[in-house]
């Protein structure tokens, strides 16, 4: 038998040993143990089995309580949520190290190639630059401090910005321009020296010009155009109310505004309408507006009467049952009348003209009670529908502002200016907390009653300006009338979400303001057009179900009686206002 070293005789005499102390372990295989580690555990003495120690030589590696927990610290780590302590922070790191991992990848990475710092860079010096490099050659060195710049100060082409004096390309343009400005006959600013290109061909002789008699009598006529604009401008035109009817109280002292109770005119609740049904045909024309018909308004809650404000300057009270006469004509605006609105019981309402006044009228009288101006047009006006604000209006006007104004005072209480055009409509949604504007900026805006900042704006490459819009019986809709011939339904609530499957073609009003209509049930849309007809669409499958012919000219408005089930009213540019039933 070969000789054995003294280490292994050790371990034979230990096996030796230890096999007689404990036998059941001698022949137990080691936990845990990898194959090829006791592959080399060969008897070394014949009858004798032996065992060696088993050693244990995985690494160190975090268990997941210990992750955890907390304990382990991520030495990449630039910032830390909690106070270690000094046994965490300075803690080996677990697990084995890699043998492949490289510098460039133990390098911190925060993009795909590599590390990049942040930094600031002014936008126009670095398109300023950027520009100069591209047509001159040469650039700033961003590395290098500008405030002592020099020849090596620049990148690139070098001997060009010594050439140039390091001048980026506005620098040059601005002396380019300069030297243009001195040519011959003067600086084009100063217009008295400046004859213009065409100075040399124009001879003083040749030119004609008035001579005394017909100066005289031209300056006379500008004075006097002069003199008359200004005047329209500061005065308002004088108010006059004209009584159609013999006696305006009946033998119970009752005025026209007391709602008959001998038409049978239906004051249920409208959120139990009747079933509506189309139109067929006419049944009454009331004229007396001698041009066309801007905008016409029933009577809140019982729709008995009807107001229109014509471009004749005149608003006319009208009866919509019994006889349909004209019961009063209110004069007092000195241009077109675009706009009119009740108030909520009907006894006052306001007008907005072309004369840049807004008036407050009682219905009962006639009487203009106040005027409201900021010297520019309004384009539509809204009493605010709280009960408790009604002393309170929003107009829109054409300086793209909405203004506020109070009746008790007179005076502006709030300015909400955020729209880019003029305003056209103010409609109020969401319990009246809240109105959406459109304006000819093709956008809708959405405010909080008495916040000047719009909290919603929906503004869509496609999207057209939307002169007219009116929101639905039940509150949830606005129908926007788009001038590339649409109806466009919004969500009321909410969002202001666009509704796709709720659009409604088939009709012709690209560049005029028709008011568009819902049926009480909402079965039904209705909308004038550019052509004089009267358009009625289902409101469930937007398919056109109805077309009349009803005014030779634009009709500019259509509206559903609240408490009728086929009676519609439309006004158009013919100057006539016609009933359907």
């Amino acid at each position: 038998m070969p000789k054995m070293s003294v280490g292994m005789a050790a371990l034979v005499s230990y096996g030796a040993d230890s096999d007689s102390d404990n036998e059941t372990e001698t022949h137990a295989s080691p936990k845990n143990t990898d194959p090829d580690a006791i592959a080399h555990l060969l008897p070394l003495q014949s009858g004798k089995k032996t065992s060696l120690a088993v050693l244990n030589s995985a690494p160190e590696v975090a268990v997941k309580e210990d992750v955890m927990t907390g304990t382990h610290l991520d030495p990449s780590l630039k910032e830390v949520t909690f106070n270690p302590t000094y046994e965490t922070m300075f803690a080996p790191e677990f697990g084995p190290v890699n043998p492949f991992k490289t510098q460039q990848m133990a390098a911190p990475r925060n993009m795909l190639s590599g590390y990049a710092e942040p930094a600031h860079v002014n936008d126009f010096m670095f398109e300023q630059q950027r520009r100069t490099f591209s047509t001159y050659g040469y650039a700033l060195d961003p590395s290098v401090d500008t405030s002592q710049v020099s020849s090596s100060s620049y990148i690139g082409a070098v001997d060009e910005a010594e050439k140039n004096k390091g001048l980026t390309v506005f620098e040059a343009g601005a002396k380019k321009a300069e030297k243009r400005k001195k040519v011959k006959g003067g600086d084009a600013s100063e217009i008295d020296s400046f004859l213009g290109p065409w100075a040399k061909y124009v001879d003083e002789k040749e030119v004609a010009k008035p001579s005394e008699e017909e100066q005289k009598e031209l300056d006379e006529i500008t004075a006097k155009r002069q003199k008359k604009g200004k005047n329209e401008e500061e005065a308002p035109a004088e108010e006059k109310t004209i009584l159609h009817v013999k006696d305006m109280y009946d033998y119970q002292g009752r005025s026209y505004l007391h709602v008959p109770q001998d038409v049978g005119i239906n004051l249920r609740s409208v959120d139990v309408p009747d079933k509506c049904y189309l139109p067929k045909k006419q049944i009454h024309v009331w004229s007396g507006h001698t041009k066309g018909v801007s905008a016409i308004r029933l009577f809140p809650v019982s729709g008995h009467l009807l107001l229109s404000c014509s471009m004749d300057c005149k608003i006319k009270l009208w009866e919509v049952y019994k006889e349909r006469r004209c019961l009063r004509t209110f004069i007092g605006h000195s241009k077109a009348v675009r706009d009119i609105c009740y108030n909520n019981t009907g006894t006052q309402f306001l007008s907005a003209a072309y004369d840049r006044y807004l008036k407050l009228w009682d219905t009962e009288t006639g009487k203009c009670i106040s005027r409201f101006t900021n010297r520019k047009v309004p384009y539509c006006v809204k009493f605010n529908p709280d009960e408790d604000k009604q002393n309170l209006f929003v107009a829109g006007m054409s300086d793209k502002k909405i203004v506020q104004w109070d009746v008790r005072t007179g005076e502006v209480v709030q300015e909400y200016d955020r729209h880019l055009g003029a305003v056209n409509t103010i409609t109020f949604v969401d319990e009246n907390r809240r109105f959406v504007s459109t304006s000819d900026d093709k956008s809708l805006r959405v405010w909080e009653w008495d916040i000047p900042v719009d909290f919603k704006y929906i503004a869509e490459p496609s999207m057209h300006s939307m002169p007219a819009v009116t929101l639905s019986p039940n509150g949830k809709w606005l129908a926007c009338q788009s001038m590339d011939n649409q109806i466009l339904i919004f969500g009321a609530q909410n969002r202001f979400r666009l509704n796709k499957k709720k659009i409604f073609k088939g009709h012709m009003v690209a560049g005029y303001a028709c008011q568009v209509d819902f049926s009480p049930d909402m079965s039904y849309v209705v909308s004038g057009d550019a052509d004089g007809k009267l358009n009625i669409w289902d409101w469930k499958t937007t398919k056109l179900y109805h077309r009349i012919k009803a005014h030779d000219k634009v009709c500019i408005s259509a509206l559903w009686h609240p408490h009728e089930t086929s009676k519609v009213i439309t006004c158009g540019w013919d100057g006539q206002i016609k009933l359907w039933d």
